[in-house]
């Protein structure tokens, strides 16, 4: 195994990673803001973190990994009473759906999901302490952080604040660059709107200061990384830095990784301009959801990701070229002759792929390898050049390619049945296939040739192309 490098945000370049503690990874992630549906740039970042996650277990650290939940912040406020309900029961629904969702993805459960309307105290405890050490003030009911005290804002974001407007206060949870200014750790309670009462005066907590809170509370004063998506760099990270190194003196983060926006059809994603999906808008359209993991996972994280219809398409396509190798591998009656280079060759892929997820993911890199070596074992088996001895080692590899990438194994639409999202007309699932295929056979015994080539039409219309081979198994595949 060569050595894994991240591209760091907080130093501008790549580097080594050494974790604080030697096999042990501390890793907090922004999660989803749920006032409605997660989109498919959200979703971006999360399978981005999931290969983080899977690539860190696989290379043998032990990973405690801290979500967050953010269910209360301004739109929170203002779409719950809109809809007649409670902060709880308004955000249940999106949380849920979230869950779904990520179970579709095949995106691993965090060691602790954590909600901010958990962590009310902690968030309290903080402020109270910034208060305390001269960091934060009271002004018009509510509480501010001082950026004058902490020298070091912006070290994350590389822009200059030394000209802002001493005491200048913002209020909103998001604003751009050129805004910064002092900004709400605790906001005062306004008539009408949902309020805690705690020793610090009733109010709500501000966006930036739960993930601070929480990351402190289950990971320490020192995380070895935290990720989002680039749009986090300024203000939310920013401000984490600052609240979290004010409260404890220690470093916060010591690898900042951010994944870059995803486009569609090269233009920002916007529900004005029509072009804004949820994973529920693509399921709906009969859109598979490892195609879906595939192509936000083939891009590396640090590119823009331009998403089309086109390249979703091609995405699944790929995806179901692996699975008809793996079925192939595990089916195809192949020649016993041990002469062959493709031990070598097995070996060499998993180099490639190794060393592409090592250079700070480079999932391109690592995808290129595992194609390559498909795409060779084909032509031989197709020449009858390909060993029975070589299989394993090559459904080995494939099977450590899908501990990173997660999307060989399990029926995409019985999970969308499951879940109550399948589109009208799904695809049949594998074990509705294989039970045709089995019919289809039962007729070909009894020499029921007509009913045998009804069933063969009926999964070609289902897009589904039946091979007979030679020694008598049928291979199959989606079109």
């Amino acid at each position: 195994m060569g050595e894994l490098q991240f591209q760091n945000t907080l130093s501008g370049r790549k580097e080594p990673f050494v974790p604080l503690h030697a096999g042990e990874v501390k890793m907090y992630t922004c999660g989803p803001t749920v006032y409605d549906f997660a989109h498919i740039g959200n979703f971006r970042t999360f399978v981005f973190q999931d290969v983080l996650r899977r690539f860190l277990h696989q290379r043998g650290f032990h990973v405690r990994q801290v979500m967050n939940l953010t269910d209360v912040d301004d739109r929170i406020i203002q779409n719950a009473p809109a809809a007649g309900l409670g902060i709880r029961e308004y955000t249940d629904r999106y949380i849920k759906a979230f869950l779904e969702d990520m179970n579709l993805l095949n995106l691993e459960m965090p060691e602790t999901l954590a909600r901010a309307t958990d962590h009310i105290e902690d968030m309290v405890n903080l402020v109270a302490t910034l208060l305390d050490r001269g960091y934060a003030y009271r002004s018009d009911g509510s509480i501010y952080y001082r950026i004058a005290r902490f020298p070091q804002y912006g070290q994350l974001s590389k822009v200059n604040f030394s000209g802002i407007q001493a005491g200048a206060r913002v209020d909103v949870d998001r604003y751009e660059k050129d805004d910064a200014r002092d900004f709400a750790l605790w906001k005062e309670h306004k008539p009408g709107e949902h309020f805690w009462e705690t020793r610090i005066g009733p109010g709500r907590p501000g966006w930036h200061i739960e993930c601070s809170a929480m990351a402190l509370k289950y990971l320490g004063p020192t995380l070895d990384i935290h990720t989002g998506g680039v749009d986090l760099v300024f203000p939310h990270h920013e401000n984490e830095i600052a609240q979290s190194e004010a409260a404890t003196g220690e470093p916060f983060v010591r690898y900042w990784l951010h994944a870059e926006h995803l486009f569609v059809n090269g233009e920002k994603m916007s529900k004005s301009v029509g072009n804004f999906y949820t994973l529920r808008d693509l399921f709906a359209r009969g859109h598979r959801p490892s195609a879906i993991r595939f192509l936000l996972a083939s891009v590396p994280y640090r590119r823009q990701l331009n998403f089309t219809f086109d390249g979703l398409q091609q995405a699944a396509s790929s995806v179901e070229r692996l699975r008809n190798f793996v079925d192939r591998l595990k089916k195809e009656h192949l020649p016993e002759s041990t002469n062959t280079p493709f031990a070598a060759r097995i070996e060499e892929a998993g180099r490639r792929f190794e060393a592409g997820l090592e250079d700070d993911l480079n999932t391109a890199q690592a995808l290129a390898a595992v194609f390559d070596l498909v795409r060779e074992v084909n032509t031989a088996m197709d020449h009858g050049e390909f060993a029975a001895a070589d299989a394993p080692a090559a459904l080995a590899f494939l099977a450590r390619f899908d501990e990173i990438f997660a999307v060989l194994s399990g029926d995409d639409f019985e999970k969308l049945r499951a879940a109550g999202l399948a589109p009208a007309e799904a695809e049949l699932t594998d074990e509705e296939i294989e039970a045709r295929i089995a019919e289809r056979k039962q007729a070909r015994q009894r020499r029921d040739f007509q009913a045998a080539d009804r069933i063969r039409q009926e999964l070609a219309e289902r897009g589904i192309l039946l091979e007979d081979l030679k020694d008598g198994t049928v291979r199959w595949k989606r079109t």
